[in-house]
């Protein structure tokens, strides 16, 4: 079997989808992290735990997505220099890189465990769930190391080629999790700390294992001494990479937390809802946001090697690819809002099913604008413009926030706004990406 494949020949959206595909699938079983935990939870332990899993999910996802950035913006330097065959500065930037992003994340495990009672009372949980989110985070923060080493080994593995070998180690973690939550929390009763414990267990076997395979099994992995200094021009395009693409992610996540915090103040019942249909949309249009991480390797090596006319057709075919996916998949929601929901909510939760649904009649239309979204995303840090991404977040974002709580204060519109703010504040981000390769990124001159 080959390790490692290179994206500079051949058809491009036939090699965009080869390489994409088993990041879609590998990121479905990701989610079954957490869609098992929400489904076990609601389904054995009720709506108060269901609801202190969705907010714990919001923050959990905010303190990783720094970790995850910075992988991603390594990543496009590693594939910069498989891309234009340089291995010594390719192996010496696997070392820079792990020394940078591990200190980082030791200082955010610290962070999280100290601060964790700051860090409820700043999302407005309600008295009647706090206590179940702080033991649900409390064990959760201690698998963060975890996220690291298997985000580090994936990005290397993806930056040559390879986004198999992140895939079989996630599906394998992906069972477990699931074996770990019914035992944990059906036969053995230890409730939300169950979940929690199944997930982290779970995540541990995935970054060991995928660790060990790398090192052991990949030549262009193992180091020797004369790589293992920091180099300070390979430091300095790491740094800009990644710094930018943990800025970009953080403030994506951070701008979700914030929703999460005004959805909290309107109950438990919009708590649990919108717990469900984040789950749901984790499915939906997550696998447009890991073609947009596939395309950005595929940018960034044809970057490397100077393939200018390939990235132009790179970025059509892309455009096709998402186009054609996102329009199924808002059909296939607005058909089946209902059924999806009562995979998570008990029928008799009313309240609960009539808000959950409501949100998906309403935002499940435009995932083509948050697809054309994660593809501008991938685009720009393949570019090495990392920087143009952080704008477009803070557009899409800002909009979001601002107009959520602006007309969700507005009594006769209430929750309905912050549903609507989400389309809109894709579009206006979407505009401002045309925009930019139009007046700024002129393409011809790559």
């Amino acid at each position: 079997m080959k390790l490692t494949k290179d994206l500079l020949h051949g058809n491009e959206t036939k090699a965009m989808l080869n390489f994409a595909i088993p990041m879609i699938i590998g990121n479905i079983f990701q989610q079954l992290y957490n869609v098992a935990d929400t489904i076990i939870v609601g389904k054995f332990i009720g709506s108060n735990a269901l609801a202190a899993v969705g907010s714990s999910f919001s923050v959990m996802v905010l303190l990783t997505s720094i970790i995850v950035g910075f992988c991603m913006g390594s990543g496009a330097v590693f594939s910069l220099f498989f891309g234009a065959n340089e291995l010594e500065k390719l192996k010496n930037s696997f070392f820079t890189s792990f020394i940078f992003i591990g200190i980082i994340t030791i200082v955010i495990n610290l962070c999280s465990i100290l601060f964790i009672d700051d860090i409820l009372n700043f999302i407005n949980i309600p008295t009647k769930v706090l206590n179940d989110s702080k033991i649900y985070l409390q064990i959760i923060f201690y698998g963060i190391s975890f996220t690291f080493i298997y985000n580090y080994f994936s990005a290397i593995m993806r930056s040559m080629g390879n986004s198999i070998i992140p895939l079989v180690f996630l599906i394998l973690s992906a069972v477990i999790n699931i074996v770990l939550d019914i035992i944990f929390v059906v036969p053995l009763n230890m409730g939300i700390a169950g979940a929690a414990y199944a997930t982290i267990i779970a995540q541990g076997f995935s970054a060991i294992g995928i660790a060990i395979f790398s090192m052991f099994l990949v030549p262009q992995i193992r180091l020797k001494r004369k790589h293992l200094y920091l180099n300070k021009n390979i430091v300095s395009m790491i740094s800009n990479y990644s710094i930018l693409s943990s800025i970009q992610y953080s403030i994506m996540n951070f701008g979700i937390l914030m929703i999460q915090g005004l959805v909290n103040s309107f109950g438990v019942s919009a708590m649990a809802a919108f717990t469900a249909v984040v789950k749901i949309e984790s499915f939906a249009y997550m696998p447009v946001q890991d073609f947009g991480n596939a395309f950005s390797t595929f940018i960034a090596q044809n970057m490397g090697a100077k393939k200018q006319e390939r990235i132009r057709s790179g970025i059509r075919s892309a455009v096709k690819i998402i186009t054609i996916y996102c329009v199924i998949i808002s059909v296939f929601i607005l058909l089946f809002a209902k059924p999806l929901m009562h995979i998570f909510i008990k029928k008799e939760e009313t309240e609960i099913l009539k808000i959950g649904i409501q949100y998906l009649f309403i935002v499940a239309g435009f995932y083509c604008l948050i697809g054309y979204l994660f593809m501008f995303y991938g685009l720009f840090r393949g570019l090495g413009k990392p920087g143009v991404s952080i704008i477009l977040t803070i557009v899409s974002l800002g909009t979001r926030v601002l107009l959520a709580y602006l007309l969700s204060s507005i009594s006769f519109i209430g929750i309905v706004g912050i549903w609507w703010s989400i389309p809109i504040g894709w579009a206006l981000a979407d505009i401002i990406g045309v925009l930019m390769i139009r007046f700024h990124i002129k393409l011809k001159d790559i």
